[in-house]
Parts: structure tokens; C-alpha cells; sequence
């Protein structure tokens, strides 16, 4: 049985949900985002919220219930409020510096590297040390920081990289030394 299926999703003011068949729409404040539901389950909008549906109980359609459940109430958050997400940049020297749809980055590598930002992402950096990527669609907003933080992954010995904001890099010690 999915819990989270069955919940319904509160849909606030400023927000229009389109419904055609298995095509939502939905548009906010800060954009619109769109999104073809499988054919597993069924969205109806009654009274300002929305809910998800299963046309049968198999294992495949509970999952589904509860993943088409969880896409829908994600569009209708980006739409209203946004999704953020931050980088910290830890290293002598490395620095980002955000100029337009570009973001260039200086992380210890012998030449700069320019990340383009996707279309519905901006970047923003504070003190050229705190990068943080907003959007409105939360998979993209993900899919970037995951990117840009693979250009140098945080390093065990020393913490330097670009590392989520809420992260712990477990640190080790270097080498023992020579016993005498």
C-alpha cells in the first residue's frame, strides 16, 4: 500500500494545474513545468488539491502511484516557491565566478573551466567560495550541482573540492611518519 500515493497534494493560490489526459501542466509565479503521467495512474483536481490515483493493485502500480504522486507535488513547489541547492568550494585558489548563463570555476587544474547552466537554472555565488544553483524544476537543480561538483569531488586528506552545503567528508589522516 503506498502512503505517500494517497496523500493529496495542496495545490496554493497563484497556481493553475492544467489536466488533459495523462498530460499535467502546471504554472506558477516562477514558470511552468510539464509532465505525461504513465498510464498506471490517474490525477483528478477536486477543492484547491490534487489526487493521485491507481487503476489496479499490482506491485508496479502501487510504485507508480506514489513516484507520479511525488513528480506532480514537486512541479507544483518549483512553480510556487523554487528548489535551490548549494555548493561550498573548499582550496587555496579555488574559486567561482558566475558571468551570464556560464559559470567559470578555477579548481587547481592548470586551465580555467567554464560550466554552461542549462536553460531554467541560474547560478549565483557568494564571496566566490558558495555557489548555489536555483531552479525550478527540482531534477534539473540536482542534476547540475551533481555535475559541477564532479569537476573536483571533495578529497579525503585535505577537504579540498566542491562538497553540498549540508555534506560530511569523513577526513583522514595522512601518512603515519617514520617510527625511529
Amino acid at each position: 500500500m503506498s502512503r505517500v500515493g494517497k496523500l493529496p497534494i495542496p495545490v496554493p493560490s497563484g497556481v493553475t494545474v492544467t489536466l488533459r489526459g495523462s498530460n499535467v501542466a502546471v504554472k506558477g509565479p516562477r514558470g511552468e513545468l510539464k509532465l505525461d503521467l504513465l498510464p498506471q495512474v490517474t490525477l483528478s483536481q477536486t477543492d484547491g488539491q490534487l489526487d493521485v490515483a491507481r487503476t489496479g493493485d499490482s506491485r508496479e502500480e502501487r510504485s507508480v502511484q506514489g513516484l507520479s504522486r511525488r513528480l506532480v507535488a514537486n512541479m507544483v513547489e518549483g512553480v510556487s516557491a523554487g528548489f535551490s541547492k548549494q555548493l561550498e568550494i573548499t582550496g587555496v585558489g579555488y574559486r567561482a565566478d558566475a558571468r551570464g548563463r556560464n559559470l567559470n570555476l578555477a579548481l587547481g587544474y592548470s586551465h580555467p573551466i567554464v560550466y554552461q547552466l542549462p536553460e531554467g537554472v541560474d547560478a549565483k555565488v557568494d564571496n566566490q567560495t558558495v555557489v548555489t544553483i536555483s531552479g525550478i524544476d527540482r531534477q534539473l537543480v540536482g542534476e547540475v550541482a551533481a555535475e559541477i561538483r564532479k569537476l573536483r569531488p571533495p578529497e579525503p586528506y585535505k577537504g579540498k573540492g566542491i562538497r553540498y552545503s549540508n555534506e560530511y567528508v569523513r577526513r583522514k589522516s595522512g601518512k603515519a611518519g617514520a617510527g625511529a
